[in-house]
């Protein structure tokens, strides 16, 4: 696995939702007693110098910051003591989320994977190794929308910490080098339109920026 271009090696992004407090009840939702586990597609992954669309089935796109945890070896059943084993490194992540469709499908008692798997819906920043975030228990998480601040928080409120999350998936599914773990976004989370900057960062793991955009559709 390349730390600079890790995302071709990935085969899966799992994401955590629910996994700071406050957001859980800014959504209206219940603290989870363990990890709410869902997919996001490789396809849906973007980097440095690429845009962030927003498609026409989308009328409430929201943007969520996240830590990324990128896995660097494959493990099954890990145990918490030997989870930063099998961490490489981490990286600033944007879960985007179409808001209106995930409502919708909560409504209904349906998957989220509408809302979250959209194309350029995962947001990437650059490969930070292990040994240069020495650790992930207290880091500043921010987020501004064309230079206003929307999201400000610190790890230190997960509810699930880095290793806790990479045994439980684990326990689910093999990880594998490249996968990423989202481990889930701070309150705070808000709208974007076309022509909007996000620029978000962590401490120690660094900062990123991306333009949203219309998506463009071929002509009929």
């Amino acid at each position: 696995m390349s730390g600079s271009r890790f995302w071709e090696a990935t085969r899966k992004i799992v994401a955590i939702g629910r996994n700071y407090a406050e957001h859980a009840k800014e959504l209206g939702n219940a603290v989870p007693k363990k990890p709410v586990v869902f997919l996001k597609p490789t396809s849906s992954i973007i980097t440095r110098g690429q845009k962030i669309e927003i498609p026409k089935q989308v009328k409430d796109l929201h943007h969520e910051v996240e830590l990324g945890i990128i896995i660097s070896k494959r493990g099954r059943d890990i145990t918490q003591a030997q989870a930063l084993d099998f961490v490489g490194g981490y990286c600033v992540a944007l879960d985007m989320t179409a808001r209106d469709l995930q409502d919708e499908a909560k409504s209904k008692g349906l998957p989220w994977t509408e809302a979250k798997g959209y194309d350029t819906f995962c947001a990437l920043g650059e490969f930070v190794p292990k040994d240069k975030v020495p650790q992930t228990n207290n880091l500043g998480i921010w987020l501004k929308v064309d230079g206003v601040e929307k999201q400000h928080g610190n790890t230190k409120d997960m509810i699930f910490n880095v290793p806790f999350l990479v045994s439980y998936v684990s326990g689910i599914m093999t990880l594998e080098p490249g996968d990423i773990i989202l481990t889930g976004t701070p309150s705070g989370v808000g709208p974007v339109k076309a022509g909007q900057v996000i620029t978000a960062g962590i401490e120690s793991v660094g900062n990123i920026e991306f333009e949203v955009i219309n998506r463009v559709y071929p002509k009929l």
